[in-house]
């Protein structure tokens, strides 16, 4: 049996598998850091226009959330596609790694925008109304009170929006997007080498593990601050 497994793992082409891997951590990373630039005052802004918030205005809101909600309920692998010219017309292409980050940060920052909101929330509305007593503007109550009251929670929200990147970054593989999911596209489902599926989730399943043990070690960090 073991003679087997290393006749399996030693059939696969190892370089493509970490060129594959590469490509995957290139995307999640940097969709990630537009998603965070783009969802962050996305989320911020939810929260202050939201009901009994300092900018409350309903209109606003549910414009913005109706908007939030349209696009987390858009399966992504349709998103994909449907994005696909928009993309070709942002950046020339919408295949290979630079293809696949402008639907993975539209897919993504209405995720993370509405976990910035639920986090925000859970501010005690007495900081906020110390603050304003105290005459603080809203620029000092948001970036002296509410982010970093709540840091710790947002970094937990970059770890879950991460994870779902991963996950993302995989399905763009049916566009032709690169990194693990078109390896195990074209070769584990498209030729039938079950090999090449196995190792493509079993490394997909370890960078989960690893952003998610990162990420609860910073916000255990940052919580005894």
């Amino acid at each position: 049996m073991s003679g087997e497994v290393f006749s399996l793992l030693g059939s696969l082409d190892w370089s493509d598998i970490g060129l594959a891997t590469l490509e995957t951590l290139a995307m999640v990373g940097g969709s990630l850091l537009f998603t965070v630039i783009l969802g962050l005052p996305l989320g911020v802004v939810l929260f202050l226009t939201g009901p009994r918030q300092p900018l409350a205005h309903a209109q606003i809101y549910a414009v913005l959330s109706l908007l939030v909600n349209l696009l987390r309920s858009t399966p992504f692998v349709i998103l994909l596609i449907v994005l696909i010219p928009f993309t070709v017309a942002l950046i020339g292409t919408s295949i290979g790694v630079p293809g696949a980050i402008p639907p993975l940060v539209i897919g993504a920052t209405p995720f993370f925008a509405r976990l910035v909101e639920n986090v925000l929330r859970e501010v005690d509305r007495g900081i906020i109304e110390a603050s304003q007593a105290m005459g603080a503007t809203l620029p000092q109550i948001v970036f002296g009170a509410l982010l970093p009251e709540t840091f710790p929670g947002l970094l937990a929200a970059v770890t879950v929006t991460a994870i779902t990147l991963v996950s993302y970054a995989a399905m763009s593989g049916v566009i032709g997007g690169g990194g693990l999911g078109d390896l195990a596209i074209r070769f584990g489902y498209q030729r039938f080498q079950t090999d090449v599926m196995v190792i493509t989730v079993a490394v997909l399943l370890l960078l989960v593990q690893v952003l998610q043990v990162f990420g609860d070690r910073l916000v255990l960090r940052f919580s005894h601050k």
